[in-house]
Formats: structure tokens, sequence, C-alpha cells
């Protein structure tokens, strides 16, 4: 796995803290949600901070 990059994570966690219900371990669900809650422009950027969340939000197995 890449290392993620400084920005993706804060970002990541900043939208964890301000809105921890709005997230799930979907995500496509997680997708929409930043784009709802972000003026993130790029996909790419986009989908990265939604798989960050996505993979914060998963159980441990």
């Amino acid at each position: 796995m890449a290392i993620k990059p400084a920005y993706i994570k804060k970002i990541g966690n900043r939208l964890l803290e301000r809105y921890p219900d709005a997230f799930g371990q979907d995500f496509e669900h997680n997708k929409e949600v930043v784009t709802e809650t972000t003026n993130v422009e790029s996909k790419g950027v986009r989908n990265r901070i939604a798989g960050y969340v996505t993979r914060k939000k998963r159980p441990v197995a």
C-alpha cells in the first residue's frame, strides 16, 4: 500500500471529526458525502479522501 499524502489524512480526519455519523463503510456513499461536504474539485483527490475515510471506518479484522 502506498503512503497517503498528509493533506489527504488531514482532510479525512477533519471530516470524520465534523461529520462522524455521515460516513459509513461504503466507498460510494462516502464519495458522495465528501463531494457534498468539501469543495474539492479533483475527482482523484475526492476518491482518495473517500477511500481513506472508508478505510478508517471499517472494523479491524
